[in-house]
């Protein structure tokens, strides 16, 4: 495995400068993406794979810099001001020219109230527009990280969002759908052709990009296979050139045929579990209160679980055990956070004593079996070590799009979350879309109703303050409480491996999972 290197670049062969194009790229995922609207959930596969129709104002390089996009250049024009020049001579999938306008247009419509991203911008004011290539856009006083935030922010064409009365937000948690959700008009290096969900999504290059095209594709069929082994199978024999989510435990055996390459990297994401903090249990035999309130309980919980086991066996000893919400590579992380409470099941059932429950307590278990890497196993192994100490975990296992619609609405005790602080790449990323509480375009993500007024307190604070180092350290006060009071339950770190097959000759791998494949080159 590669270690933790925010920027770690695998490539296969050597880059080919030919510029001349090659046959479609086939690619098959584990799940669909959740809509062709980016702004309809914060999901980051969702994000990463519409980054090929739409782009942002900046972007991040080949090494995770941040660098310009369709904005040329920046400048702070006051503490709460920056000044973005735009790229001229840029042009919409339609042949529409990018704008000013059309800046303006998705900032309004990715900040609206209802807007289920509107967390990605957590310090976003107002936009006003100078000139047709000149946007001014106001944030909260002293903000620091409005680049980062911008990388994931798309760009839409203001006049096609009118024209198709799709100026308002969809969500996909809440079912709200709208012309979006299955349309795209963007600015990026392929135009979006067709979609049938969970069957097949089909772009094409867009020969008409602003950018220095360096891959050779011509058109990207992307067709999620949900089963592990079809997807193996599809890779062996040709069928399919490229998965972003290679089955950890068929690795050693497409590592030994001819013609496939594997590459395996440390992800950003960590795993873990949140837990239901509200007034009363959302599913439980203990009606008149929550259990999970009592901090013994939430340490029970914790102590019950064999991180190791967990890395070992279901993970295939490719994970990274972690007492942190946040990677190593991630700034605001300290190595204190990284200590998790021993595995303890003795400890766990004394503290259930001690808190009220000597005959534990059923909850609801919230999990996914297309989200994660192997989170089903996960969750099974997990809900096997809580039974075994006296509790009774109900476990609900479904698809992301259901589930997600689950968290979001609140259903659910104890449940699976992940998180690589993307686009950030920052920890004030999870802190404030997680760990916040919930008002504003803070706690986006808060799907349990915890709450603490310290840790608001610093990540506000943190929110507001230029200089790095006392900004980071803010950021550790708030994520060492939070682990103090077992606000979550950490897991790992997941692994990432990709595979593909002889037709692709070079692709780029980074530590946050993103396909970027107008930057893969295929055989010619």
């Amino acid at each position: 495995m590669v270690g933790w290197k925010i920027a770690a670049v695998l490539a296969i062969g050597a880059a080919v400068t030919t510029p001349a194009f090659a046959e479609t790229l086939r690619w098959a995922p584990q799940r669909d993406i959740v809509s062709m609207d980016p702004y309809s959930f914060g999901d980051t596969f969702t994000l990463s794979v519409l980054n090929h129709v739409y782009e942002g104002l900046v972007r991040y390089d080949e090494t995770l810099q941040i660098e310009p996009a369709l904005a040329e250049s920046w400048e702070v024009v006051s503490p709460t001001k920056w000044r973005f020049k735009l790229r001229q001579g840029v042009k919409y999938h339609d042949g529409a020219e990018f704008t000013a306008d059309d800046v303006l247009a998705s900032l309004k419509r990715v900040s609206d109230p209802t807007s289920p991203l509107r967390g990605n911008l957590p310090a976003y004011v107002s936009s006003e527009k100078i000139d047709d290539y000149t946007v001014d856009i106001n944030v909260t006083e002293n903000y620091p990280l409005l680049l980062n935030d911008l990388t994931n922010i798309h760009i839409f064409d203001g006049g096609w969002l009118t024209t198709n009365n799709a100026e308002a937000p969809t969500d996909v948690a809440k079912g709200v759908e709208g012309y979006a959700t299955s349309h795209a008009n963007g600015t990026g290096p392929f135009k979006f052709i067709s979609r049938q969900p969970d069957v097949q999504t089909v772009f094409e290059v867009n020969p008409e990009w602003w950018d220095e095209r360096q891959h050779n594709i011509d058109k990207i069929v992307m067709t999620p296979i949900t089963s592990s082994a079809t997807r193996v199978a599809a890779l062996i024999s040709g069928e399919i050139d490229f998965t972003n989510q290679a089955p950890l435990q068929d690795l050693p055996r497409l590592e030994a045929t001819a013609g496939l390459k594997v590459l395996s990297n440390s992800e950003l994401r960590t795993i873990f579990f949140v837990l239901n903090q509200r007034d009363k249990a959302f599913e439980s035999d203990v009606t008149d209160k929550n259990p999970l309130q009592d901090i013994k309980v939430r340490q029970a919980l914790y102590h019950a679980i064999d991180a190791d086991s967990i890395q070992k066996v279901v993970m295939s000893g490719l994970s990274r055990t972690t007492g942190s919400l946040v990677s190593p590579a991630i700034p605001g992380y300290v190595p204190e956070l990284d200590e998790r409470l021993a595995y303890d099941p003795e400890l766990a059932k004394s503290l259930l004593a001690e808190a009220g429950y000597p005959n534990g307590f059923s909850f609801s278990f919230l999990c996914r079996n297309t989200e994660f890497v192997n989170e089903e196993q996960i969750c099974q192994a997990v809900a096997a070590m809580w039974s075994r100490i006296g509790l009774r975990p109900n476990l609900n296992l479904g698809p992301t799009t259901i589930q997600d619609a689950k968290f979001d609405a609140g259903q659910f005790d104890v449940g699976t979350l992940g998180w690589a602080n993307e686009p950030m790449l920052d920890s004030y990323s999870i802190l404030v879309q997680v760990v916040h509480s919930k008002t504003g375009n803070a706690g986006v993500f808060n799907w349990g109703g915890w709450s603490d007024a310290q840790i608001d307190a610093n990540i506000d604070e943190a929110g507001r303050t230029v200089d790095r180092a006392t900004r980071l350290d803010l950021q550790a006060k708030a994520l060492l409480r939070a682990n103090e009071l077992s606000m979550f339950i950490p897991v790992h770190q997941q692994p990432m491996a990709w595979a593909t097959g002889a037709k692709v000759v070079s692709v780029l791998q980074l530590n946050d999972n993103k396909a970027r494949h107008w930057l893969t080159r295929m055989a010619e």
